[in-house]
């Protein structure tokens, strides 16, 4: 299966934010080449908010390009299985942490944004990092910080606040 199909069934199998849903599947409809950089009008990108192993903070990055702190993600590559593939490939290569998991259920949201380089359709995973987890700065961060789920407004804009809201309510808190 290719990874347009793979997201085409991830997003028709979301049940969350119905508008937005559509959009991302006209996007992929009308467009072949809509997970890719290359793709002008924009593209699916991927992303992971990682939760440490005791389910209270988020480990955030400041991202080199944005200035900004945001969950680990980017853009799919032609060797990503699938969009969790990518999404777990992308926080495993931000984060340096071995092991994380992505949690069941499949995406804990969407978010559109635009980039510097085109609009991103982002499917928004979470992740588990592994008990005595060890971040370590790609060359992609300026800095990786653990944040308790109260400080991330401090620090993060609005898609990153509901983002931790959604994944928190996939873990039950």
């Amino acid at each position: 299966m290719s990874l347009h199909d793979d997201a085409a069934l991830v997003l028709k199998a979301y049940e969350g934010q119905q508008e937005l849903r559509r959009a991302y599947l006209d996007h992929l409809a009308a467009h072949p080449d809509g997970m890719w950089k290359s793709c002008a009008d924009g593209h699916i990108t991927a992303s992971a908010l990682v939760v440490d192993a005791e389910r209270g903070r988020v480990l955030l990055t400041l991202h080199r390009k944005l200035r900004m702190w945001l969950q680990m993600g980017g853009h799919c590559e032609p060797g990503d299985a699938s969009l969790a593939a990518a999404a777990l490939r992308e926080a495993t290569e931000e984060s340096g942490v071995a092991g994380l998991t992505l949690l069941p259920g499949g995406p804990a949201r969407l978010d559109r944004h635009h980039t510097p380089c085109a609009w991103h359709l982002d499917v928004q995973y979470a992740a588990l990092a592994p008990a005595g987890a060890v971040e370590a700065i790609s060359d992609e961060s300026l800095d990786l910080r653990w944040f308790p789920y109260a400080r991330v407004a401090d620090v993060a804009d609005e898609s990153v606040v509901r983002l931790v809201e959604a994944t928190r309510e996939k873990l039950g808190h």
